[in-house]
């Protein structure tokens, strides 16, 4: 009910984006690409409870980890672009699942994120795509995550369990910069920030491409940086890696 109430604040917003651009759409003819990508992150969490049963729960998974603990990923960048206005969207689920043994206890751990971008782009320059653009829209995030620890020793600690499972919606406002050059190539620049139902969500990423025929291919960095709190727990989660995929121009 959390959820859905949050949802509905910002479905106004969505609508006005989707409106404008389709306005101006209609107006003249877009350059459309969709990407399917892979994101190849290593990924933090630090789940922090209250007082007076404090406790902070941290997890450090490579690139490598993740593979090995994956139970599903998606990734999916979509985005049109005319004379002077734009709309972008951006998809990303990652679902990790993590069972650990130690000498004096079990740990188990999920993590299921979905993230969700859409936003409007303003583009001054006379060349889509290229040039300072800058953008506002919407970032939605569902986070959940639980880490179980259960001791295994002779002293009889009882069962020890950290959770967050919540939906987060926020404002986001950017900028991107892409340089075009030597013919085929081009380096996007990109940073943002995203507030209201968490503390403060930051993202950086830098992307090269190389156009083809058909398309283009992107490869390059991205790192994302969640501080939530719901429900008495804070969390730190930290998104980072490389990403590579093939954006289909039309």
């Amino acid at each position: 009910m959390i959820a859905m109430k949050r949802y509905t604040r910002v479905m106004p917003v969505a609508v006005a984006l989707l409106i404008s651009c389709g306005t101006a759409a209609a107006q003249d003819r877009w350059d459309w690409i969709v990407a399917p990508y892979v994101w190849a992150v290593d990924i933090s969490t630090d789940l922090e409870t209250p007082p007076p049963a404090s406790a902070v729960v941290s997890r450090r998974l490579s690139f490598g980890d993740v593979v090995d603990k994956l139970d599903g990923a998606f990734q999916m960048h979509a985005e049109g672009q005319g004379e002077h206005f734009g709309l972008f969207a951006d998809f990303t689920y990652l679902g990790l699942s993590q069972d650990a043994t130690r000498r004096i206890f079990q740990a188990d751990s999920d993590l299921d994120t979905r993230l969700f971008e859409a936003a409007a782009v303003w583009s001054p320059g006379g060349q889509r795509f290229t040039g300072t653009e800058v953008f506002a829209g919407l970032r939605y995030l569902d986070l959940d995550i639980a880490s179980t620890i259960t001791p295994t020793g002779p002293l009889g600690v009882p069962q020890f369990r950290v959770e967050l499972d919540e939906s987060f919606n926020d404002f986001m406002f950017g900028a991107r910069y892409t340089w075009a050059f030597g013919g085929r190539w081009g380096l996007t620049l990109r940073a943002d920030g995203s507030w209201g139902d968490t503390d403060g969500t930051w993202n950086t990423s830098i992307v090269a491409n190389y156009r083809m025929k058909s398309g283009a291919w992107y490869f390059g960095y991205r790192y994302l940086d969640v501080d939530a709190q719901a429900r008495s727990v804070s969390t730190d989660l930290v998104i980072k890696g490389p990403a590579i995929g093939y954006g289909f121009a039309f």
